[in-house]
């Protein structure tokens, strides 16, 4: 297994992510073939587990406290998050609502009315790391409000010794992640974020503008923990061309490992999150992370053609010359931005961002006055460009 040095401490490269653990056929976790793979896991090297309040429909954290009960707790290290992203603050009240996940919403006295029953479900003293869940356009607002106090509330476990390492996850756009650190910065908690996950892949590299992120939080020195990566398994599943140049290239190797081995190629990546849910993908994943071999310059100039065989991109350079001949005020480059993406896959995330947009600021706003298109030096047609994103979203 290969380690990365975070602090004072050695963390396993290929991280656990217990979303996706095996289940039976009610949707229940099938504790018996997940306890086999967890046991299979720590005797692989291992040592970073990731759980959620939300996963398996609120059963995740309990499975975790009971399975690792009989393992010494210096051998592994356990990942949890602060569901903002499931919290409501009108009126003085804080609610978490997450009933449509079959669990029961319920008002708070504050965040830690969440942190302390998680702690009593996993049954630990401490978490070896612990995140801000999905700091993003639609959940900036509640992270960021001092009279809900979610980030104070955290520093000041961190500082307690109940959490050892603090972090956020992310799906928003960079600019988003940037305002939030550079919040922090103006609050005097500047070094309260340690690390940071996102969605980073090959494909989304470009698609959603990981590479962006990624370069943002290397410059602020954060270290970079991925989720999906690849991509709730759809680079393990290609068709075409794109399969085609995978087996040219190294006929032995499986589409998975070209995602894998991407991401060893990126320094700033520490941890490698993968959400897996048979002893096969288990297996698979330990091989690929037994030895480090990054990418050669001529792969990655394969994957640069994988993704242009995969995903036909609207050539926006985000110039902001339509920005300003246009009546609807619209925002066209971060429009295009999302239509490149969801020309692919409408991911849940788009339509997340496109509501934090509001009234007024989406595809369909557009009136197709046509007054953008002699000011793009790349000639689109932005308003056809608009109208086909409107279509993809229903």
């Amino acid at each position: 297994m290969i380690y990365t040095k975070f602090k004072d401490i050695e963390i396993s490269r290929l991280g656990f992510g217990i979303m996706r653990m095996p289940t039976l056929s009610d949707g229940t976790i099938d504790e018996a073939a997940a306890m086999k793979m967890i046991e299979r896991a720590l005797a692989g090297g291992i040592n970073y587990f990731d759980t959620g309040y939300f996963y398996h429909s609120g059963k995740s954290e309990k499975f975790i406290g009971q399975a690792f009960r009989n393992f010494p707790r210096e051998s592994w290290y356990l990942s949890n998050k602060m569901p903002g992203n499931m919290m409501t603050y009108n009126d003085g009240v804080l609610r978490l609502e997450v009933s449509g996940f079959n669990m029961e919403s319920k008002t708070l006295s504050g965040p830690g009315d969440v942190f302390e029953y998680q702690m009593d479900l996993c049954g630990v003293d401490y978490f070896d790391f612990y995140m801000l869940h999905n700091v993003s356009e639609t959940t900036y607002d509640i992270y960021t409000n001092e009279k809900v106090g979610i980030v104070e509330y955290l520093i000041e476990q961190k500082k307690a010794g109940r959490i050892k390492h603090l972090g956020f996850s992310s799906h928003g756009r960079a600019e988003t992640i940037e305002k939030f650190l550079d919040l922090l910065e103006t609050r005097g908690q500047g070094d309260a974020m340690e690390f940071c996950m996102i969605q980073l892949n090959y494909l989304d590299w470009t698609l959603q503008d990981a590479g962006t992120k990624y370069e943002l939080l290397t410059k602020r020195g954060i270290p970079v923990w991925v989720m999906e990566p690849v991509r709730g398994g759809k680079l393990n599943d290609l068709k075409g061309a794109a399969a085609n140049m995978l087996k040219a290239a190294r006929p032995q190797d499986s589409q998975a490992s070209w995602a894998f081995r991407h991401l060893q190629s990126l320094d700033n990546v520490g941890l490698v999150l993968s959400g897996m849910s048979t002893m096969e993908q288990l297996e698979e994943n330990l091989a690929l992370f037994s030895n480090a071999d990054p990418m050669t310059p001529e792969e990655s100039a394969v994957l640069d053609r994988v993704v242009e065989a995969m995903a036909q991109f609207v050539p926006c350079t985000s110039c902001q010359y339509c920005i300003a001949a246009c009546p609807a005020g619209l925002d066209i480059p971060l429009l295009l931005s999302m239509y490149n993406e969801a020309s692919y896959d409408v991911f849940w995330t788009i339509r997340a961002a496109l509501r934090a947009l509001g009234d007024g600021k989406r595809p369909s706003d557009c009136t197709a006055c046509g007054l953008c298109n002699p000011l793009c030096p790349q000639n689109i047609d932005i308003p056809a460009a608009l109208k086909k994103f409107d279509e993809l979203l229903g």
